[in-house]
Parts: C-alpha cells; sequence; structure tokens
C-alpha cells in the first residue's frame, strides 16, 4: 500500500499507485478511519512543534473538479526555495507520469507557492523500469522563495543510524496529516526496528513501527536530537490494524543519504551561484 497520498480527485488519476505486488491498494470504507497498528499515539501538530521541526508544508494538488486538496507531505529543505517530496506523487511504480506538478503547489506558512516545474528532479535513474523504496524521492525549486519569516528544515547532518536490527527511537511529523486521522496535522512518537543494506545509489530503507494513512507520504521521520533522518515512502497492509510484523506488516521510509542528500547539497550550491 502507498504510504499516504490521500485518496482525493488527484489520487485518482494516477496518486494511489504503490511499489510492488505487495503494496497493492486494497483500503475499504470501513478501515478509512483506521490506524496501523493498534497502538494509537498521534496527537495534533501544535506552534512548538512547527518550530521544532521546520521547513513542514503540503503538496496541494487539484482534483478533477479543479478544487486544490492535501495530497502529502513535502519539506521545505536547506533554504528558502527548495523542496523536497516523493516521487511516487508524480509518477506511478512502472515511472508512467500519472499527475502534472503544475496542478500542484507547496503550502506553508498559510500561503500557497508555485513550483518552477522544469526543476524537478527525481531519484530513480533514466533507465530505471520501477519505482523502489529507496528512489522515490524529488527535488523541485519553487518560482519564488517563501517569506523570510519562514525557516527551512536544516540540511540533514551527523551521524545516520546503523544498517541491521535495532530499535532506534523516532518522531514522524505528517504536516499533510493522515485519511485514518481526524486532525490536519499529525506527530508521533515511533520507532525504526531495521535498517536495510544500501542501494547502488547509497540509500538504505528504514523499517519502522510509525502509523500512517493516505495523505502520510512525505512525513519526516526525525531523531531525538531533533534531525531529520529519513522521509516516509510506503506501507504495507494500510489500515490494517495489526501489530509490527519485520516481514510482512511494515513502515518504510528513506533515509538521508547517498544520492539523495548529494542531489540536496549540489542544488543549494548551484543556486548560491
Amino acid at each position: 500500500m502507498r504510504g499516504g497520498v490521500r485518496r482525493t480527485g488527484a489520487g485518482r488519476r494516477g496518486l494511489r499507485t504503490a511499489i510492488g505486488a505487495a503494496l497493492l491498494l486494497a483500503a475499504s470504507v470501513a478501515a478509512a478511519v483506521a490506524a496501523l497498528y493498534p497502538r494509537e499515539a498521534r496527537r495534533f501538530m501544535a506552534e512548538e512543534d512547527f518550530r521544532r521541526y521546520p521547513g513542514a508544508g503540503v503538496l496541494m494538488c487539484r482534483t478533477e473538479e479543479g478544487v486544490p486538496e492535501r495530497a502529502a507531505a513535502a519539506w521545505l529543505i536547506g533554504d528558502r526555495g527548495l523542496v523536497v517530496l516523493n516521487a511516487h506523487n508524480f509518477v506511478d511504480r512502472k515511472l508512467r507520469p500519472t499527475h502534472p506538478i503544475d496542478d500542484c503547489t507547496f503550502f506553508i506558512g498559510e500561503k500557497e507557492y508555485f513550483f518552477e516545474t522544469e526543476s524537478l528532479r527525481f531519484g530513480f535513474s533514466r533507465d530505471a523500469k520501477a519505482l523502489n523504496i529507496t528512489d522515490d524521492w524529488a527535488l523541485v525549486r519553487l518560482r519564488e522563495p517563501v517569506d523570510a519569516a519562514i525557516a527551512p528544515q536544516p540540511i540533514p547532518d551527523g551521524p545516520m543510524p546503523p544498517t541491521g536490527v535495532g530499535t532506534l527511537r523516532v518522531v514522524m511529523v505528517s504536516p499533510a496529516g493522515h485519511s485514518n486521522f481526524r486532525r490536519a496535522t499529525s506527530i508521533e512518537e515511533c520507532q525504526i526496528r531495521q535498517i536495510d543494506a544500501p542501494t547502488e545509489a547509497g540509500i538504505r530503507r528504514a523499517r519502522h513501527d510509525c502509523n500512517d494513512g493516505y495523505g502520510g507520504s512525505g512525513s519526516g521521520v526525525f531523531a531525538d536530537d531533533g534531525r531529520l533522518i529519513a522521509m516516509h515512502s510506503a506501507s504495507l497492509d494500510m489500515n490494517s490494524r495489526r501489530d509490527f510484523d519485520m516481514e510482512r506488516h511494515f513502515g518504510m521510509a528513506l533515509l538521508f543519504e547517498g544520492e539523495l542528500l548529494d542531489a540536496i547539497r549540489a542544488n543549494l550550491r548551484a543556486d548560491a551561484r
């Protein structure tokens, strides 16, 4: 199950895609208000949370009727003009275009900002045949920088968790909320349970037990010290309310490392020239 694209008109035009055969859309109407796990520890984001986790924004996309709706989380990162979010907002798992970025905007600080569409860069390579968790990222610049009062999320820096099985306490920050949560935003203390081996791009997948729902794609995963370490991408068996299972029922995020981190730094250097 794709880990967070909200089931709106925008979703009906392609945002409901999933990564791999195991991530099939199967949520029922009855499950629409259920959490991913029996434990429910999410709460509404307070003003203090937005100060602690700056850059938290929302990808807004128009439905088939032209109505703007929340689609996923997105982050202003590094400076006041760069946004990072999931690639699956715009392509399906076979990399076919599903939703034009021209129909979307970035919402932060009670204002909407337009994207510089030509700057959109995806994490998958040109010869890729499918979208994987670890290349499910995109970078795009805004036409105009956000207001000076809005602080971007700092570039992820410092040590990343080691590869392997282990418990790491984290906070998932979901500025776009979840369709199965009754508030517009969500924040939750949860855990990363395993870090998989890196791909050729030097990016690893984190298996976590954080609750999720449609709209939660792009949620930031933060370490105890407030550092952004990963971005949520997908979940298995959405809304099933079953206990975490390392092989069959877990959330997936990609760590900010390898080509993703290199691309963020290169984009900021190029814009500073």
